[in-house]
């Protein structure tokens, strides 16, 4: 066991985390000379590489001299939370990988606030290192500062420093002096991250994580705390609930670079996966013995935010999709509740929906993008934050905010912010940008983020993490302008468009199908409005040559899954299926909708 280190690599989003786990890939040699690897190894699920950011955290492991040292990955976004909460339980130590530029972001302490408190001994990596006008002295002080702020232990607080840039290969003590490899960092790797303590007694393991393979089925992941894990010895299976389950594990493996390994038998220490279990989830125990003593809970944080999920009941529902049914539905939410821990599902009055509660716009529309891609088509309503009653009072979930921004941009942040009920903490100039920072309402941040890119021509940065409820904030001004609704079903025609263009921005582009009842625009002014875009030019026999020659329309405006998601209100609802996203009204018939104005 002397010769094991299972490290976590945390950091906050486009830090360069991805990058570091593909160079320490390279130098544990898990390539043969003639392949070519490429870049992100570990974003191995296609909407991890669009996006460019970690979703599921993952496993690895790298031969380093004669040292295995287990890597896991772990998601840099606060809404993966319960990806990380699992994980950081299979580490002995963690890599707090930070910009030379921005220091440590909000995210970073996310991560870092849940190492530190189970105990986890840091080294402070500070990347890019070559990016013009960073300042690495005063990350590392930041990064003390911080780890001071949430109650680090002595031991913690003198960690060892490492600088480098992990996109060009290399890490050093000294960023003035470049090296030409990474090796600096293994060495401290092996140096400062303790070998697995060594536990007496029994058998004891916690499910941290699963998998699933098409020949074993469901595949136990976690770390073996105490004792040795054997082939077919007989176990028990203690579920969170209390109850227990006898049981045999068929196969045991341990990771081995990407691969797995085949193994007999598992000693503490070491993270390995199990084949053969029936009836687990994450969070339960493997235990031996007379009398099995489960390992102590995860402990998840709550969810912040709802979202209604129903079947797609529009005129063009089951055109694009393969699983349109509500059964399709639920089983495919139960299937997602196995393996994410931050997300709960609640039946409602309608068997044809379900109220699905998650960390944050993101978290769920990850979900929702997800299942588009396996040929689902749902609807979902508008997102609605979680409110809690304490002592009698309304509480809601309130985030910390930070924007990065040209300081001339910082007025008109500032004063969206503090409109949505934020309170503006600190400012810091920052060569020739600010860094804002605020506390405001979660309901205030859902559909902030294409105001606020809209206001500063596309340079801000904007990023959140949830701190606790606190007392409701009293109202939030929601969107201004009404909705273009369309009036009938066909085809969209560019000379109707073209006469309509004064009334708004459309979200359509000419010859595309539409419904009634189908958000096709926003109106320039506040209340809701029903065109017929459907309308083609009566044909006289007066004509001017060449007077319809031409139309010019304005591009349409194009949403992705979020926008849409933080874009609509209260009667509006987002349809979501594999080729499409469109947005429309809870009612289709404009009298339905004025008889439901009526009732409220």
């Amino acid at each position: 066991m002397e010769k094991l280190r299972n490290i976590a690599i945390i950091a906050h989003v486009d830090h360069g985390k991805t990058t570091l786990v593909d160079k320490m890939l390279l130098v544990g040699k898990l390539f043969k000379d003639h392949e070519k690897p490429g870049e992100l190894i570990m974003d191995s699920n296609d909407l991890e590489r669009e996006r460019g950011i970690t979703i599921v955290s993952k496993n690895v492991s790298v031969r380093y001299k004669d040292y295995k040292i287990n890597i896991i990955d772990t998601p840099g976004h606060a809404d993966f939370g319960g990806e990380v909460e699992r994980v950081l339980n299979m580490a002995d130590g963690v890599l707090v990988l930070v910009d030379a530029f921005e220091g440590p972001m909000p995210q970073t302490r996310f991560v870092l606030q849940k190492a530190i408190e189970l105990g986890l001994k840091p080294i402070v990596v500070v990347n890019k290192v070559d990016k013009e006008n960073c300042t690495p002295d005063e990350a590392v002080e930041q990064v003390f500062e911080l780890m001071f702020n949430l109650d680090a232990s002595e031991e913690q607080l003198d960690f060892p420093i490492v600088f480098g840039s992990a996109k060009q290969g290399w890490m050093s003590e000294d960023w003035k002096a470049p090296t030409t490899d990474i090796h600096y960092l293994m060495e401290m790797i092996i140096k400062h991250v303790p070998a697995p303590n060594t536990k007496d007694g029994d058998l004891q393991m916690l499910i941290t994580s699963l998998d699933f393979s098409s020949f074993v089925g469901r595949i136990a992941i976690g770390r073996v705390q105490r004792g040795t894990f054997k082939v077919n010895s007989p176990v028990s299976l203690i579920k969170r609930d209390g109850s227990i389950n006898k049981t045999k594990a068929k196969e045991l493996f341990v990771f081995e670079g990407f691969g797995r390994e085949k193994v007999d038998s598992v000693r503490h220490g070491e993270i390995c996966g199990v084949v053969g279990l029936e009836g687990f989830e994450i969070g339960d125990s493997i235990a031996e013995g007379d009398e099995p003593v489960a390992h102590q809970e995860i402990k998840i944080d709550e969810p912040t935010m709802s979202m209604r999920f129903t079947i797609n009941d529009s005129p063009f529902f089951g055109k694009e999709g393969k699983f349109v049914t509500s059964r399709h539905i639920k089983e495919r939410l139960d299937r997602e509740l196995e393996k994410n821990l931050a997300l709960h599902v609640e039946p409602t009055e309608s068997p044809d929906s379900f109220k699905v509660f998650g960390r944050g716009v993101l978290h769920l529309s990850i979900l929702i993008e997800t299942m588009r891609r396996e040929g689902y088509e749902l609807q979902i309503g508008q997102p609605q934050v979680i409110i809690k009653e304490i002592d009698g009072r309304k509480h809601e979930p309130v985030e910390e905010l930070d924007i990065n921004l040209p300081e001339e941009f910082s007025g008109k942040a500032i004063e969206m912010v503090t409109k949505r009920k934020g309170e503006l903490l600190n400012m810091e100039p920052k060569s020739g940008r600010m860094s804002l920072k605020f506390h405001i309402p979660s309901r205030g941040i859902i559909g902030m983020r294409n105001n606020l890119l809209t206001a500063t021509a596309g340079e801000a940065i904007m990023s959140h993490r949830f701190i606790e409820f606190q007392p409701h904030k009293g109202e939030i001004p929601g969107r201004i302008n009404g909705s273009l609704i369309s009036l009938e079903k066909g085809k969209s025609i560019p000379y109707s468009l073209n006469n309509l263009q004064e009334r708004g921005k459309f979200f359509i582009g000419p010859n595309e199908d539409i419904y009634e009842g189908q958000i096709i625009g926003e109106n320039s002014r506040g209340s809701d409005l029903a065109v017929n875009v459907t309308k083609t030019k009566k044909l006289s026999n007066v004509r001017a040559a060449g007077s319809d020659d031409k139309v010019k329309l304005a591009p349409p405006v194009k949403f992705s899954l979020e926008e849409a998601l933080e874009y609509i209100q209260e009667d509006e609802l987002v349809e979501v299926t594999p080729e499409s996203i469109r947005l429309r009204k809870i009612f289709l018939k404009e009298a339905e909708r004025k008889r439901g104005k009526k009732f409220d």
